[in-house]
């Protein structure tokens, strides 16, 4: 009877202590789960936050895309970009304008 006993409380004292570990593990388990909630909430916020400025920056480039097309549209030199790249000797115009100058300074003269 007293062997009875004293396995009894020898299954007692480890059925509380398994039971003192499992609370022990509750206690853990939540903690962590409150910290990677806490951690989800702030990669949701920093995911919105990333959105809204993609979506800033979206707008933006529409606006100056468009800005761009309006500028191109309203342009008086359109026309003479595609000049740009013809190159261009000015020398026999600078001759002409001399010569100009000399034949009407020998005008004068006369």
């Amino acid at each position: 009877m007293i062997s009875n006993r004293e396995s009894a409380r020898r299954s007692r004292m480890r059925k509380q202590k398994h039971l003192d570990e499992l609370w022990s593990q509750v206690v853990r388990l939540r903690t962590e789960n409150r910290e990677l909630i806490d951690k989800l909430n702030h990669v949701l916020e920093c995911h919105d936050r990333v959105l809204q400025e993609n979506n800033q920056l979206r707008e933006e480039a529409s606006n100056l895309h468009q800005t761009l097309r309006d500028l191109q549209l309203n342009n008086p030199y359109a026309d003479l970009q595609d000049m740009e790249e013809v190159p261009c000797n000015t020398a026999h115009l600078r001759a002409e304008s001399t010569n100009q100058s000399i034949a009407t300074s020998m005008d004068l003269l006369h």
